[in-house]
């Protein structure tokens, strides 16, 4: 789960990580009311979305004086804000977050992720703060360092005064700069984060460490444990087939293509999905049904997939283990007959009751195209999509 740069922000002022002063708005008269607030002669107008690179796309703007303040947030609130990560679509910005100005003297950045090679936390730092992590890695990949955390034992002062070395942090700053990354580290413990970005971390000219930009994302699997975290949640940013598809218990991300897939575990859905490629098509999806589903949860599951105008055709690749074959065949009927499909669909069906399940699907009177491996209905739905398209 994603939250916003505020309430990134407002999280490690609870941990006494330093961040700039700042407020929200959802109107330009906000804006101008929270610029007043914090006084000052120069002010920051940033966009609020789930997706970086918004500075390079016209999402964060600089202010002299409060009238500039109104304008930017008027120009931006409501703009539709393309980055390199929203996609050519982009992402409607609903408000901004207006902040004091920093006098910077130096950018770097640091970031903690969770290693699953390692079972450990890996502290990533570098020099190159204010940029693009993966183009640092492209053009100057000696300015990255990475120091793993043994979970037991936790961040010591020995793993801090190496970051502070590589990142040649001043011997007057490093007591700050050691409050800092162990603030953020327990921070990251704490509240279950999977990820936390600051970009840039920020040493000012008045020798003071601030997180001048930061990014969060928590384990869904935990937040269970964090009723502040899920209140934070923002739907409006998430995609609404993939919010709908969470409420079933359903695992979905959408995708550019135009045939969907419906699967049972996720690794079968990620050979599938490989597969359709090696065929030459590409999956509108990722769907995972699960191993306990429902005859009704397969049929939303349908359902969700042809809620994607781009779907041309639909893939349902099921090995019955836990899941049963039939009850695969009763929700896929069931779903088909109620949106009224019109669109090829190919079903492979293998293990518990399969033959029951093949038997229900060909006696539905439905146009399905049964599949008797993974190849075979890869290479079926292929060919039944370029057919109805030509």
């Amino acid at each position: 789960m994603n939250i916003h740069e505020y309430q990134a922000k407002a999280i490690l002022a609870q941990y006494n990580v330093p961040v700039p002063r700042g407020g929200v708005a959802y109107t330009p008269a906000e804006a101008e009311a929270v610029a007043q607030k914090l006084g000052g002669k120069l002010w920051v107008v940033k966009a609020q979305i789930h997706a970086g690179g918004r500075g390079k796309a016209g999402g964060v703007k600089l202010a002299k004086t409060i009238d500039e303040v109104s304008q930017h947030a008027a120009k931006m609130i409501g703009m539709t804000l393309v980055t390199h990560q929203t996609g050519p679509v982009g992402k409607e910005v609903k408000r901004v977050y207006i902040e004091e100005g920093s006098n910077i003297a130096e950018e770097m950045y640091l970031s903690m992720i969770v290693d699953r090679a390692t079972s450990r936390v890996t502290i990533m730092a570098s020099s190159e703060g204010g940029m693009d992590i993966e183009e640092v890695a492209e053009k100057y990949p000696q300015k990255i360092f990475m120091i793993g955390i043994d979970p037991v034992s936790g961040i010591q002062l020995f793993h801090i005064r190496k970051l502070a070395f590589s990142l040649k942090i001043k011997k007057e700053l490093q007591g700050k700069f050691a409050e800092f990354v162990t603030n953020l580290y327990r921070a990251f413990i704490e509240k279950d984060v999977s990820q936390l970005e600051i970009n840039p971390l920020v040493i000012t000219k008045e020798n003071n460490i601030i997180a001048l930009d930061a990014k969060f994302n928590f384990d869904e699997n935990a937040l269970y444990r964090h009723q502040d975290v899920t209140e934070l949640r923002d739907e409006d940013e998430e995609d609404p087939l993939e919010r709908k598809a969470a409420k079933f218990g359903l695992s979905y991300v959408k995708m550019d293509g135009n045939i969907g897939c419906m699967v049972n575990g996720a690794g079968l859905a990620m050979a599938t999905m490989d597969i359709i490629k090696y065929y030459g098509g590409l999956p509108a999806n990722f769907l995972d049904v699960g191993g306990g589903a429902t005859k009704e949860k397969v049929t939303e599951a349908f359902k969700i997939i042809l809620s994607d105008s781009s779907v041309e055709g639909i893939l349902v690749n099921i090995f019955g283990g836990i899941m049963r074959c039939d009850i695969i065949a009763d929700g896929v009927i069931a779903a088909a007959r109620e949106v009224s499909l019109d669109v090829p669909l190919v079903v492979r069906l293998e293990g518990t009751n399969v033959e029951l399940g093949k038997k229900m699907l060909a006696t539905s009177g439905l146009p399905i195209l049964p599949a008797d491996n993974l190849a075979d209905a890869a290479q079926r739905i292929v060919d039944a999509v370029r057919k109805a398209a030509a």
